[in-house]
């Protein structure tokens, strides 16, 4: 591909969608309960950027003069500003940061006695303590309903923001600093040296590249993707409709499986299993590789089997076995397998780049050791340099409020690892979103006796991971590494990473201000999103149930991590020595997700397509067969926008995507 000059005015185009999408975001996503702007890691509001562009602005600066126009690699920098952006207004950070951080002064104004227990061990530069902000942040100012947003932004007491706000923005900035660094490191072994398919990219990259030929609306009237637009055109049109008017006919999208399936024997596993049906989720496993959406369904399918086959064989586990655990969807000891999993595949993925990792070591005594070669949009040298000096901040910020220091290198060193693996795992997979079966730190409390950790530690650690690295679904990291796919070939290459770097500091700031603007307005506890509020008082009241009754190790939690270790070890094997191998280790990776409760009925349906058209019409058929499963993501995601926009005057709205 031709290498094109990123021009300053992208960058600032950019920043302005940055700008405007985490300023609405918190409105529209909390208060509104609209579809949510970024929802996952091909977030609807970088599609609609990516679609303003090709199908509106670029025309029009066509018309008035063709230099004007923005090129393939300019408009991919916008979209990957906006993807690294939104996801930290909501669910990437924002959405639980502010309930997490004041949830144990919180508990000094209620029945609870947590509060006495908790604020006396935590930092007060990091929590604040005085019960009085409690009152304006959950339950609103006084008179802010009548304020406009900006009188809201002026009554905010900001003098008891400013300490908190200063030290966690510093652990913050060094995390993402650190994954940055990550990301630069393993970008070029992924891209170049494994030809890593990012199936997500597809539909972007496909579109720009029309638009570039100037053949996007050629590509638009073809009858394959005609087709496919179609689809969910109607399909949401009619349920879209349905909601508002319930006079009009439904298209079920979702089966309930509870009255084919009995509760008990070998399939009791799939009691509670749900079909769901999304033409997106389709389209993306289409466009993801035969082997890993295959493994993906497959291993859900066979992971729901083994309750049933442990009740045939008489083993009851009761959830107690457990003991308290911090996994967002964690309910099943037997769950316990992805820890072990998922560290035997984060040891795979460093021993597949163990060239290139060595040749990134080379280069700190040599420079240009890579030259021009690299790929991604960073040097493997300065990358290096990023990641350590990030990871050696986060630990000395955690030394510095309390941890041990040995505890903060092994927290942090899980953390950063489940980062790498689910960023892999999304991006190989063609992931529209994933969640963690178990936290960071539930593979320690597995094999520990709590008793020997410090209560500090304890306590900042489960802050930290709910903070930073506990929920996946729109987490950065494989954002960054979309980014560093698409930035390949774009030149100055420091431009797209520069743009990339100030969208994260634009983000962080407008969202942090947007977020505290809409509490201080309408007060935490009257809006509707009870699962912020709730999962955040969990995390705390769990950290008090252990400092109150510590635990032993568990013994089935550890048997089950090593048997997942065991399983992940024969299928990194197989894949590797063996061509025949059908089955992708990733696909082991998400058996537990809650995502895959609404994902694996699509990918099964997208392998199947998939497969088919290979087998009996090679590579031809499936470029022309391609065209309608992209026109299945696009006419899912067009129809969200609307959705969307008419959600904004209307008291409740129709979601397209469950995200």
């Amino acid at each position: 591909m031709k290498e094109t000059r990123v021009r300053l005015s992208a960058l600032i185009v950019g920043l302005v969608f940055v700008f405007l999408a985490c300023a609405f975001t918190p409105y529209n996503n909390v208060k509104m309960q609209n579809s949510p702007l970024a929802g996952g890691h091909f977030p609807l509001v970088s599609f609609a950027c990516l679609l303003l562009l090709l199908v509106i602005v670029n025309p029009i600066l066509s018309l008035i003069r063709k230099s004007w126009r923005f090129h393939i690699h300019e408009i991919l920098l916008i979209w990957s500003m906006v993807a690294v952006a939104s996801g930290i207004a909501f669910t990437g950070l924002m959405r639980t940061f502010l309930i997490h951080i004041t949830t144990p002064v919180w508990f000094t104004t209620s029945a609870s006695n947590l509060g006495k227990l908790l604020v006396p061990l935590l930092p007060s530069s990091l929590f604040p303590t005085d019960p009085a902000i409690v009152h304006p942040l959950y339950y609103g100012l006084e008179g802010g309903l009548d304020m406009g947003w900006w009188e809201i932004i002026t009554h905010i007491p900001w003098h008891i923001w400013l300490v908190p706000m200063l030290w966690w923005g510093i652990f913050i900035v060094l995390a993402y600093a650190a994954l940055l660094g990550m990301t630069g490191i393993f970008s070029h072994q992924w891209i170049e040296n494994e030809k890593m398919n990012f199936p997500l990219l597809r539909v972007p990259q496909i579109l720009c590249e029309e638009s570039a030929n100037d053949a996007l609306f050629r590509f638009f009237r073809h009858r394959y993707f005609l087709v496919g637009f179609s689809l969910p055109l109607l399909l949401h049109m009619f349920n879209g409709l349905h909601t508002y008017y319930p006079q009009v006919p439904e298209i079920p999208t979702l089966v309930l499986t509870q009255a084919y399936i009995p509760k008990e024997g070998i399939l009791s596993g799939f009691y509670k299993m749900k079909i769901y049906l999304y033409p997106a989720f389709i389209g993306f496993a289409f466009l993801t590789a035969n082997q890993v959406s295959f493994s993906l369904w497959f291993f859900f399918i066979l992971g729901g089997l083994l309750p049933g086959m442990l009740g045939l064989l008489g083993w009851r586990l009761p959830a107690a076995a457990l003991g308290t655990t911090f996994g967002p969807v964690l309910s099943r000891v037997e769950e316990m397998q992805m820890v072990g999993a998922f560290g035997i595949f984060f040891f795979f993925i460093l021993w597949l780049a163990r060239r290139h990792l060595l040749i990134v070591v080379r280069s700190l005594f040599r420079r240009g050791a890579y030259g021009r070669e690299f790929h991604g949009f960073m040097t493997p040298r300065t990358a290096f340099y990023l990641f350590a000096g990030g990871l050696a901040g986060t630990i000395a910020w955690l030394n510095m409020f309390g941890m041990d220091l040995l505890a903060a290198v092994g927290f942090l060193a899980v953390c950063f690892m489940l980062q790498l693996v689910a960023a892999r795992l999304i991006c190989q997979g063609g992931l529209p979103y994933f969640t963690l079966t178990a936290a960071p730190v539930d593979g320690f409390l597995a094999f520990f006796n709590t008793r020997l950790i410090a209560p500090v530690t304890i306590y900042l650690a489960m802050a930290v991971q709910k903070v930073a690295f506990l929920d996946i679904r729109e987490s950065l990291a494989p954002s960054l590494f979309h980014a560093s796919k698409l930035s390949d070939g774009s030149r100055p290459r420091n431009r797209f990473l520069w743009g990339l770097v100030w969208a994260i500091l634009l983000g962080l700031v407008v969202s942090f201000v947007a977020m505290l603007a809409l509490y201080y307005k309408f007060g935490i506890s009257t809006l509707p999103d009870d699962w912020a509020v709730e999962t955040s008082r969990r995390v705390h009241e769990n950290v008090a149930q252990l400092l109150e009754h510590p635990e032993q190790a568990k013994h089935w939690s550890i048997i089950f991590t090593a048997t997942g270790a065991a399983v992940m070890t024969i299928l990194v094997l197989g894949y590797h020595h063996f061509l025949w191998w059908p089955l992708h280790p990733i696909g082991y990776l998400t058996t537990y997700s809650s995502a895959m409760d609404i994902l694996w009925f699509s990918f099964f349906i997208g392998w199947v397509n998939n497969a088919l058209t290979l087998r009996y019409g090679g590579v031809n058929l499936y470029k022309e067969v391609r065209r309608l499963f992209i026109g299945l993501v696009v006419g899912d995601m067009v129809m969200a926008v609307v959705w969307l926009i008419v959600g904004l005057f209307t008291p409740f709205s129709y979601h397209v995507l469950p995200l």
